[in-house]
């Protein structure tokens, strides 16, 4: 008889160990109570990226003269277009998503699943209809959905939440987003290009305050966010807000002052009046509904799920993957496609561990930032004896004819042994340019291994060579 293998979430934690455990013989059941392809796909990762294409678009237009290009008239924002377009992108994932369940022979139910006692789901339809599904191994891949503050509760009209933002009816003149973070990053640069005056505030004393990111590429974003007047406050935060007529007054104070001449500079809260406020300060886990009452799974005291390098929970048989295992692990949908396949693969007898140390980071801003392995700060801690070089994108002919030169790009490394520690860049297509920097730090690559490999040229991966060579103390461009 094949393993029953039941799986709790069909986003990209969910969908891909269920696709793992159905290639090694599982009987599969997934079950879903909103939308497949869970928050990525719905609400954040592949929406988030259609508004952000056509922003980057829009700018385009409105720069086209720089690329020789006469345009008679605007360029103007379609807003009713771009909401189809978003949508039709979400539909055609979400049938690639049920196909893949198709080929696989994976059951799918939509519904709300909740443990009922040992090796039993109950599954609630829309309709109100019960079902119960048995299983010897259980997957619970439910994420995660945004946290709401006491100070700035939603109504999803002035006050929104990140997956408000990204079905707008409208573009507001003027925007406040609380919380300097990755998705308030990414939607300040966002909503700038669509037409809105943004103002950013940041609790912590930079923007992009994530241990990952290298305090030198914040710099840059911030120095991006000048330029196109996207406006930032660091070290405060959003007190209350209130009605102003027909806008929203938002007083904001300090958090953290530092030092006596900051706390002398801030002692005076400032109010903002805005058309609307989008708060992004994080997320809160999706598991009230799953009965963890009466299984005893470990949660911390945020309650975020608590599993062993092996991806199972305290109780035997019992996995979970994805945003559910809260802040302490990467929060990122290729994370969590990684944890399921582990999950899947020990779910059917294997015994396999999973590592953090090379994870790649994105924040789509404009330009964007990406990293991988460690920071400076990181690697001394470790005790390496550490170097790092950094090479400008305006080095690069590619980045030239693009018109994209803003951003850099700097490798980490131990002096010792020569191995890259960590690649960090904030400049164009710094999504894609970083898988190099994780293949190079997963196979324990050396600044020399980058600096032989040949790049092609003109591209804009050639940054990687360059920087290699600078470190080598041989740069060819400068």
């Amino acid at each position: 008889m094949p393993k029953k293998v039941t799986i709790i979430g069909a986003g990209p934690g969910g969908y891909v160990a269920a696709a793992r455990a159905a290639q090694l013989g599982a009987e599969v059941t997934v079950i879903e109570e909103g939308h497949v392809g869970g928050t990525c796909l719905n609400w954040g990762c592949i929406p988030s990226k259609v508004l952000i294409h056509t922003a980057e678009l829009l700018e385009r237009f409105h720069k086209a003269d720089q690329w020789g290009i006469s345009l008679e008239g605007e360029a103007r924002l379609d807003l009713q277009n771009l909401m189809a377009r978003k949508r039709q992108v979400i539909e055609i994932q979400r049938e690639g998503i049920l196909k893949l369940f198709k080929h696989h022979r994976i059951r799918y139910l939509s519904g709300r699943g909740t443990i009922n006692g040992s090796n039993v789901t109950s599954v609630t339809t829309e309709d109100h209809e019960t079902m119960e599904v048995p299983w010897d191994r259980l997957i619970l891949a439910t994420g995660s959905q945004p946290l709401a503050l006491e100070s700035l509760p939603y109504d999803h009209e002035r006050i929104l939440d990140s997956s408000d933002a990204l079905s707008p009816n409208e573009i507001p003149e003027s925007l406040l987003i609380v919380g300097g973070g990755v998705i308030g990053c990414e939607f300040a640069f966002v909503y700038s290009s669509l037409g809105s005056r943004v103002t950013v505030v940041e609790a912590l004393s930079r923007i992009l305050p994530l241990p990952s990111v290298d305090p030198d590429m914040s710099k840059v974003i911030q120095r991006e966010m000048k330029k196109r007047k996207i406006a930032f406050l660091a070290d405060r935060v959003a007190e209350k807000i209130e009605p102003a007529e027909d806008q929203i007054r938002v007083t904001i104070g300090a958090f953290s002052p530092g030092s006596e001449q900051k706390a002398k500079t801030m002692e005076k809260a400032v109010t903002i009046d805005v058309d609307k406020v989008l708060v992004c300060v994080g997320r809160r886990p999706k598991t009230t509904h799953l009965g963890f009452e009466e299984t005893g799974i470990k949660l911390d005291p945020r309650g975020w799920v608590q599993v062993n390098d092996q991806m199972e929970t305290s109780v035997p048989h019992i996995y979970a993957i994805g945003d559910m295992l809260g802040p302490s692990r990467p929060m990122l949908a290729h994370m969590a496609s990684a944890e399921g396949l582990i999950a899947a693969e020990n779910a059917m007898g294997e015994r396999r561990t999973i590592s953090y140390d090379v994870v790649p980071g994105v924040v789509f801003t404009s330009p964007e930032v990406a990293d991988v392995g460690m920071t400076e700060i990181q690697a001394m801690e470790a005790g390496y004896s550490v170097r790092s070089e950094t090479v400008l994108f305006r080095n690069l002919g590619k980045a030239q004819i693009m018109g994209h030169i803003a951003g850099q790009a700097k490798i980490i490394w131990d002096e010792a042994s020569g191995k890259v520690l960590g690649v960090h860049m904030v400049g164009p297509n710094a999504s894609d340019l970083i898988a190099e920097g994780a293949l190079a730090i997963r196979k324990g690559l050396t600044i020399k291994d980058l600096a032989e490999t040949i790049h092609a040229h003109p591209t804009l991966a050639e940054v990687m060579a360059e920087a290699a060579h600078k470190a080598l103390g041989t740069p060819i461009h400068g």
